[in-house]
C-alpha cells in the first residue's frame, strides 16, 4: 500500500516545512522508499534541500496536482507533499474534481494530512475546514509545534480538537528546535542528514547551557 503524507496548516511561518523536511529526513534514515513533491512554489524547501527525492508541483493546476496520485501509484512507497500556506481551497478544488478520496480508497492508496499548528485562532479554524472535507477519508495528525508557540490552550479546548478525536485523529508534539542550529542548515541549504554529518565532525557547536 502507498501512503500520501501532506503536510500544511493554511497559515504562513507555522513551520509546515520544517515538518516535511523532517519526514524526509525519518524516511531516508529508515530506508523507506518515497517520492516528495513540492507544492511550496515560493519557498520550495524540499526542492531546496532534498533535490535528489523531490520535484515541483503547481496544485492551481489540476494536471500538475494530478502527479500527486501519479507518484502514490507508480510504486508501493510514500509520497510527501509540502503545502503551501493558503492552498486549502485549491486543495479543495482538486479533491472534489478528481474525487480524490474516492480514487484513494479504490486504489487502496492511503492519505495521511499532518495539520502543523501554532494553536492560533486562524490554525485551528482552518483545522475545522479541513475536518469537515476530509471526514474520514484521510487521517489527520495536528502537529504542535512548539517552536512557534507554548500555548495550545485555544486549540485544546476547540470543537476542531474534539472532532478530530471523534475521528480517530491523532495529536502529536514538536519540540522547539534550536534556533542557532537551524539557522546554519538553512544557511548552507543542507538536510538534517548533512548538518549531523557536520555536528560530528565539530561544524556546529550545541547551544552553551550557562
Amino acid at each position: 500500500m502507498s501512503t500520501v503524507h501532506f503536510v500544511g496548516g493554511e497559515k504562513g511561518g507555522v513551520g509546515k516545512s520544517v515538518v516535511a523536511r523532517l519526514l524526509a529526513q525519518l524516511f531516508i534514515e529508515r530506508n523507506l522508499a518515497f517520492a516528495a513533491l513540492d507544492a511550496d512554489l515560493s519557498h520550495g524547501a524540499l526542492v531546496r534541500y532534498y533535490a535528489d527525492y523531490t520535484r515541483a508541483v503547481d496544485l492551481t493546476q489540476l494536471d500538475s496536482a494530478d502527479q500527486i496520485m501519479d507518484s502514490a501509484l507508480a510504486a508501493d512507497r510514500r509520497v510527501l507533499v509540502d503545502l503551501p500556506a493558503q492552498s486549502h481551497r485549491f486543495l479543495r478544488r482538486w479533491v472534489e474534481t478528481a474525487d480524490v478520496l474516492g480514487y484513494a480508497r479504490e486504489m487502496n492508496v492511503r492519505l495521511v494530512f499532518w495539520h502543523v499548528t501554532d494553536g492560533g485562532f486562524d490554525s485551528v479554524s482552518h483545522l475545522e475546514q479541513l475536518l469537515a472535507l476530509l471526514g474520514t477519508a484521510m487521517q489527520c495528525v495536528v502537529v504542535k509545534n512548539q517552536g512557534r508557540s507554548h500555548d495550545f490552550t485555544q486549540f485544546d479546548a476547540s470543537p476542531a480538537q474534539q472532532r478530530l478525536v471523534e475521528l480517530g485523529g491523532q495529536v502529536t508534539t514538536l519540540p522547539e528546535l534550536d534556533a542557532a542550529a537551524m539557522y546554519k542548515i538553512d544557511r548552507f541549504g543542507s538536510s538534517f542528514w548533512a548538518a549531523s554529518r557536520w555536528a560530528l565532525a565539530g561544524w556546529m557547536r550545541p547551544r552553551s547551557s550557562k
